[in-house]
């Protein structure tokens, strides 16, 4: 069974101390690339820039990993608020995120079935009638700097069945670290463009339950 007490139990075996290395992003077409530059601060480097000012924490850094775990998967500790991206060699990329509000995060095992650059985000009626201001986007909001969805998402499914709920780029930047969203994982706009290519459709999502009460250091 899941549980947030099998991963803190594990978690000190399962990732060390962080490893710098530098990674590439991905070149998009035409309008996605110009987005993409928009939203990417000048002279970026994923390990140390940070003008959107979350604790220097919440900033990727390259971890050593037990080799037991699978190779793309990603692992989500909702309590530290970290998500951990399986790679080779015995090596794991983690960033800060932020999680779903009170009530909305949903602990789970789930597969990537889609990934979207840029896409299009649509309410659901849950949350329309939790927050009423959506409904002007009830018929879709085209994708760009400001939706939302931010410049990727993965799509978590249950089986065949779409959960709804996506690790996804955010315009709100400042949310890293906190409850703040409507249960999906959210992630600063250009560490979910540099996570992106290195996850395949088909990967296995762990979110870690929250435990009332625990906070992430700030």
């Amino acid at each position: 069974m899941l549980s947030r007490r099998h991963f803190i139990m594990t978690s000190a075996a399962l990732f060390s101390a962080p490893i710098m290395a530098p990674l590439a992003a991905h070149a998009s077409p035409d309008d996605w690339e110009s987005w993409d530059a928009q939203v990417t601060p000048e002279n970026f480097d994923i390990g140390t820039t940070n003008p959107w000012g979350f604790h220097s924490r919440f900033l990727p850094r390259l971890v050593e990993s037990n080799t037991r775990l699978r190779t793309g998967d990603i692992h989500v500790d909702a309590v530290a608020r970290y998500l951990y991206h399986i790679r080779e060699n015995g090596l794991a990329m983690r960033y800060g995120v932020a999680i779903g509000r009170d009530g909305l995060y949903t602990p789970g095992s789930y597969t990537i079935r889609h990934k979207a650059r840029w896409p299009q985000w649509t309410p659901t009626e849950t949350m329309i009638e939790r927050d009423p201001e959506y409904a002007e986007f009830a018929g879709g909001m085209p994708g760009g700097p400001e939706n939302p969805l931010g410049a990727r998402a993965l799509y978590l499914y249950a089986g065949g069945r779409d959960t709804y709920l996506r690790i996804h780029g955010t315009p709100q930047p400042w949310s890293i670290g906190h409850r703040a969203s409507s249960g999906c994982v959210r992630m600063v706009m250009p560490h979910i463009i540099e996570l992106y290519d290195h996850v395949e459709t088909g990967s296995r999502v762990y979110l870690y339950p929250a435990e009332n009460g625990i906070a992430a250091d700030t």
